[in-house]
């Protein structure tokens, strides 16, 4: 808990005394701590004690804002725990129930066949966000670019699902907020500040193989619309490293030094000088900004500035290739 005349961390708001939480960034107070305990829980889930789960679980209750997204997912996560526990200390009177239950039965598919009907619209909510986000930019620049420019924002965000779901980390498809982008919901409970870190790189990673699919497209054909859409994917993916707000920049600096995100400034400023591009030294001005902020790692990561600076250097390689001029062009 923040102490009296205590700065955040995250964005050096002076914090009331007893706060949970930032009122600015939402920083947590007991971060550390909380992620901790979500490693042990999850350990103890691992090697099936559902109860001593449980209680680790409700135990990071008392260092998280009662109204936070995480400490409704642990109250919903222990419920689900308490359930399975109750199911396998009822394990040995379940035939008798179920002759019981019998009569229920047509009930019960009823039942499971409006919980597919609920996961098909949830499912749906995705696609008709993304379909509404293409319309936006279809009116904005013609249906050729709208519709492509929404394929590579889908594109940047799948890196992300896919890298969420690949290490088994439980996510919902992406959502698109037309005119202002799109987000990928999943639980960073007890995940490393490296894991992350590499979470957030894979949506630019993903962007910059788009754009260079675009490049080729358009070195092969001489299309006006892969060449817009190619310069425009690049900037927007280097628009998303840097290390401010909620961009995937800010999320990956967590997990880096201050020497490597002094690493970072050099190399925004070397891209800017070889690409022309002045949006590098955004990128370098946010790192140069989170050198004085308190929430660097007790561990480096060395594999994560690579990743960074390979991204960076990719996306500064497509810009330099690719002409910015005719964005709009079909």
């Amino acid at each position: 808990m923040f102490s009296a005349n205590t700065l955040c961390p995250q964005c050096s708001n002076e914090l009331p005394p007893g706060a949970l939480e930032c009122g600015i960034c939402h920083y947590l107070a007991y971060t550390e701590a909380v992620e901790k305990i979500a490693a042990r829980a999850r350990a103890y889930e691992s090697n099936g004690e559902l109860p001593m789960a449980r209680e680790e679980w409700l135990s990071a209750l008392r260092l998280l804002p009662p109204e936070s997204e995480h400490a409704r997912w642990i109250i919903a996560h222990a419920r689900e725990l308490g359930a399975s526990i109750d199911s396998a200390h009822g394990h040995a009177s379940a035939g008798t129930w179920a002759k019981r239950l019998a009569p229920l039965g047509p009930l019960a598919v009823l039942l499971a066949k409006f919980k597919s009907f609920f996961f098909l619209l949830f499912k749906l909510k995705s696609l008709f966000s993304l379909l509404a986000f293409m319309g936006f930019y279809w009116s904005l620049y013609g249906w050729k670019f709208g519709v492509g420019f929404a394929a590579l924002i889908f594109i940047h965000e799948m890196g992300h699902f896919v890298d969420i779901k690949r290490r088994g980390l439980p996510a919902e498809m992406p959502v698109f907020l037309p005119g202002l982008g799109a987000y990928v919901k999943w639980q960073a409970m007890g995940v490393s500040l490296e894991t992350r870190a590499a979470i957030s790189l894979a949506g630019p990673m993903a962007g910059l193989l788009a754009a260079a699919a675009c490049m080729i497209w358009w070195r092969s054909t001489g299309s006006g619309v892969a060449m817009a859409l190619g310069h425009a994917s690049a900037l927007l993916n280097v628009l998303n490293l840097i290390p401010v707000w909620v961009l995937d920049g800010s999320q990956a600096m967590l997990a880096l030094s201050k020497p490597e995100r002094f690493v970072l400034v050099l190399t925004g400023i070397a891209l800017w000088y070889f690409s022309g591009d002045m949006i590098f030294l955004l990128v370098s001005a946010g790192c140069v900004y989170r050198l004085f902020t308190r929430d660097t790692p007790e561990q480096p990561s060395i594999a994560i500035t690579g990743y960074f600076v390979m991204v960076m250097a990719g996306l500064a390689w497509i810009l330099l290739v690719v002409p910015g001029k005719g964005l709009m062009g079909r």
